[in-house]
């Protein structure tokens, strides 16, 4: 006779319900500040401490925004737009100056062509000037042709009275983006100014482009020596005025009924 087999079925005996510990009472998982992790995906922007030179930077420019601005001041804001900066630095990325290995080449070349009695290369005829006091110097003398201005120069004392300097003189000047583009062209960080006084003939054409058209928006721009910037209110404070201005009609609505009553 085969054995029987015993039953492998557990016998589940119900569970006692858990009762809640009232020195540990149960609370939904939080995702706030100080909380447990937040979901992923979420902007937390508004939650970053930022570091002080960008609230700096942004304090400046709500600043900017809201004060007065002079019109001497203001100018700065008014720089060329793309295709005319584009131009611009086209032709002048043709008279960079020699870096400083290939001026000490050229030393050398020299010192090499006069040892042996020939004649030294020619180096460039013309080429941009950069440095503040020789590119006013260039403006006095009217031996520069075009003068470039950085938008963004700090502190704008370094420049504030170029622009004044140029019409004075009848030297064409223009406002451009950005001082370390212009910085770029002369192989420094950096440039307030750049100035060029001729150009080949190649490029005698664009040069006469860009100084009618340097002209036309700076020189002989007189909304630039008159108009004030600033003045921007933000969105709380435009609201605010809104909101008066609607109390103050239906005030004067209610009035004019009484009067005509």
């Amino acid at each position: 006779m085969a054995p029987s087999k015993k039953s492998t079925k557990k016998v589940v005996t119900p569970k006692a319900s858990k009762k809640a510990d009232p020195m540990f009472p149960a609370r939904a998982r939080s995702t706030r500040i100080g909380g447990d992790v937040r979901p992923q995906g979420r902007d937390l922007s508004r939650f970053v401490k930022w570091p002080k030179y960008v609230r700096v930077q942004r304090q400046r420019a709500i600043l900017y925004q809201r004060l007065k601005v002079p019109p001497v001041i203001n100018q700065f804001t008014k720089a060329v737009n793309t295709n005319e900066a584009a131009s611009t630095f086209k032709l002048l990325n043709n008279y960079r100056p020699a870096t400083p290995a290939a001026k000490r080449a050229a030393t050398k070349a020299k010192a090499a062509a006069k040892a042996a009695g020939t004649e030294a290369p020619a180096g460039k005829e013309f080429e941009l000037k950069y440095g503040l006091k020789h590119i006013t110097t260039l403006v006095e003398d009217k031996k520069a042709k075009l003068v470039v201005i950085a938008c963004d120069v700090d502190p704008v004392e370094l420049v504030v009275w170029l622009p004044a300097l140029c019409r004075k003189m009848e030297v064409p000047f223009m406002i451009i983006k950005d001082k370390a583009r212009l910085g770029a062209l002369v192989h420094q960080k950096n440039a307030a100014a750049l100035a060029i006084t001729g150009v080949d003939k190649s490029d005698e054409k664009a040069l006469a482009n860009l100084v009618s058209m340097a002209t036309e928006q700076f020189n002989d721009n007189k909304d630039l020596v008159r108009k004030w910037g600033g003045g921007i209110v933000g969105l709380k404070t435009s609201a605010k005025l809104e909101k008066r201005a609607k109390a103050q009609e239906i005030e004067s609505a209610k009035k004019a009924k009484s009067q005509g009553l």
